[in-house]
């Protein structure tokens, strides 16, 4: 065999071997013909969820990467607790570690250094997981209207979600889930072979790269937003701004339609608070089949808060709007609240063969009671459907966490009740976390809640006059409504593709989440609102086509002509219809920040008002893009080895040429 003949051999042998220790990537096995095909053959985007970093006065809580840098760190799990990490590395966590993980690492300076990001598994857990909620015992404690703050409402809650973590963390997709368990028990056959499929995380928050650790100063700097949203109330009938009828007192039904979770984008909060907003939807439209509701002396009222998980803004807001008279709540007077009567989690009431619910009250005992004996005598009038309705136990504090908070924090001497499904304790174990979906709520006893509510809002409304039986027993909630909302508003399929909402709007996204969002700019123009949240946007349609009476019903896609119409559906194609109904958005952010002069500013606590003094203004970090990917890297051992093979290879062809010419010209001479 000739020499040139040996060095190519040689080399094709050496070309053979790295080809087989090549590390294995994501994409192996596909066909190779562009450079996007290599780009998806080398990494692998993984669906996910980010927990992002929110800030307030104070500091910040939530996740982020450390500098402004993208993180890399290969894959590994913990088995045990007591587990070391012995360089940075990604954690890949099952869902029932989650809890006793980051309160591992919040109290172990040294094990949060080695934790270079977090990967939360989504599968599998429903069955098992007994309970999961990442707020705190006594969720918003600093608003209580009482001095007990060491009550646990939330007996399953960790704390988790308000601690700071200066790595990334992301909730895996079911899907991406099962990728990454394959990819971590590759990880751990090779050992501490040439080979590792590491975590690339791009979470780098604005807020970071700016070296702003507060709201006071990321708001300065511009490289954050308040929390907030829109609320929307409405009024059943109209109110006739226009009488000279002196106003009657209201009777205010009140709902939550945001929550919150570790994950920014999984805030579904199902039987917290989006059960009591079905109920209260859908008791709405109940009583909007009733004939002479004018005749009451009691004016209905219907209000959803946003932003409620982050500092009450939405019913705190609400109220700041009545004090100073804004156009968004024109018609109706703090004032002339008589009542009010909130719908909290009334999911899962049903734990026996009949749903049962507690009524917590606070304020004027007397008042208070009035509004219990009308759940009462609600609950007595649905016979056969045997819904019960017990006043909540005299050792518990006060009222749970709730919108009315605000309220008797604004006046003492507010009388108003809680409709819940619990006692003292929560009901709900995964209360603030991403398992609160569809599976952890009962249809019947949503539809039970929005029953009671519908017929003790009549009853209410009737005052000291004999009511009216007949009209009260035809008061009859929609199940299959009940039902339509749930896959609306907490499901994916349909979400909010159902039928029901696009007959009013144009959702942004199919998968629902009832996180508050951020308020981006001026708040003057309310009641048209071109970045209102699809959750709000559909609520607002729904009560505004639910409580119209006679319009011109004339086709809009904006304002309508008439004073006291509205534009219903006007996100539809084809546009939508003027209906005359007293439907209002309400800003929702924080009473402690003005927008002024095309920014936000932080406003001095007023000490008349003890919510804003403990407001901690949250706010949430700018972040360029966020993204999550998968691929392998060799060992440096490895990076030896081509460097010595590439070496082998120039010195292996330099000789073949060399033997080779030398070969050559003696031949050649020959001949």
């Amino acid at each position: 065999m000739s020499a040139g003949s040996t060095a190519s051999l040689l080399a094709a042998v050496i070309c053979l071997a790295l080809a087989v220790l090549a590390p294995v990537v994501p994409g192996d096995g596909a066909t190779l013909e562009s450079v996007p095909d290599l780009v998806k053959a080398m990494y692998l985007n993984v669906e996910s969820f980010p927990c992002v970093r929110l800030l307030n006065l104070s500091g910040e809580i939530g996740c982020s990467n450390p500098g402004s840098e993208k993180v890399i760190a290969p894959i590994v799990r913990l088995r045990k607790g007591s587990d070391q990490l012995v360089q940075p590395s990604t954690i890949l966590l099952s869902l029932d570690q989650m809890s006793d993980f980051f309160l591992r690492v919040s109290n172990d300076p040294e094990l949060h250094q080695k934790v270079a990001g977090v990967l939360v598994e989504s599968n599998g857990v429903n069955n098992d997981l007994q309970e999961l909620s990442p707020d705190r015992k006594f969720p918003q404690d600093d608003f209580a209207p009482y001095s007990n703050h060491s009550h646990d409402w939330n007996p399953a809650g960790s704390g988790i979600m308000w601690n700071k973590y200066n790595f990334p963390v992301f909730l895996l997709s079911e899907e991406s889930t099962n990728t990454l368990q394959k990819i971590s028990e590759k990880n751990e056959k090779t050992g501490n072979g040439y080979k590792a499929n590491v975590a690339e995380f791009d979470l780098v928050m604005q807020t970071t790269k700016a070296q702003t650790h507060d709201s006071a100063s990321c708001l300065k700097e511009q490289s954050c937003l308040p929390l907030g949203g829109h609320s929307v109330w409405t009024s059943l009938p109209p109110l006739n701004n226009g009488s000279t009828e002196h106003p009657k007192p209201l009777i205010l039904a009140i709902a939550s339609q945001d929550s919150a979770s570790f994950f920014r984008d999984r805030s579904l909060g199902s039987d917290s608070p989006i059960s009591g907003l079905i109920a209260l939807l859908t008791a709405v439209d109940a009583l909007s089949h009733i004939h002479g509701l004018s005749k009451l002396k009691k004016q209905l009222v219907f209000a959803v808060f946003n932003g409620e998980a982050w500092g009450y803004l939405g019913s705190r807001k609400f109220l700041q709007e009545l004090d100073e008279g804004a156009a968004s709540v024109n018609g109706i007077s703090s004032l002339k609240i008589d009542q009010v009567l909130e719908i909290g989690s009334v999911g899962k009431a049903i734990l026996e063969e009949y749903p049962s619910f507690y009524v917590h009250a606070e304020g004027n005992p007397s008042a208070s009671k009035e509004i219990l004996d009308a759940l009462q005598s609600a609950s007595k009038s649905l016979g056969s459907d045997n819904v019960k309705v017990k006043q909540a136990a005299s050792s518990n504090p006060g009222v749970p966490p709730s919108s009315l908070m605000s309220f008797i924090r604004k006046n003492m001497s507010t009388s108003g009740v809680v409709l819940e499904d619990f006692d003292s304790h929560f009901s709900n174990r995964f209360y603030h976390s991403y398992l609160d979906n569809s599976v952890n709520i009962n249809s019947s006893s949503i539809a039970a809640a929005a029953a009671l509510v519908a017929r003790s809002m009549y009853i209410l409304a009737s005052d000291d006059s004999v009511v009216d039986l007949i009209t009260l027993n035809t008061i009859k909630v929609n199940v299959s409504l009940v039902e339509e909302l749930i896959g609306c508003l907490l499901t994916c399929n349909p979400g909010l593709s159902c039928g029901l909402v696009k007959r009013f709007i144009s959702p942004s996204n199919p998968c629902p989440s009832h996180y508050v969002g951020v308020f981006l700019d001026d708040p003057s123009g309310t009641q048209l609102p071109s970045y209102a949240d699809d959750t709000s946007r559909f609520v607002w349609n729904f009560l505004a086509d639910r409580t119209n009476s006679a319009g011109n019903k004339s086709s809009c896609t904006g304002k309508c002509g008439d004073e006291g119409e509205v534009c219903v559906g006007a996100e539809v194609e084809g546009g939508g219809r003027c209906v005359v109904s007293t439907t209002r958005y309400v800003p929702a952010y924080s009473t402690r920040v003005k927008f002024e002069d095309n920014a936000w500013h932080v406003l001095p606590a007023n000490s008349s008002d003890p919510m804003g003094a403990a407001d901690p203004v949250w706010t949430e970090s700018f972040w360029n893009t966020i993204g999550l990917r998968v691929y392998a890297v060799q060992d440096p051992a490895y990076d030896w080895l081509i460097l010595l093979a590439g070496l082998g290879i120039t010195a292996a062809s330099y000789c073949a040429v060399h033997f080779g010419r030398a070969y050559i010209s003696k031949v050649a001479k020959l001949d």
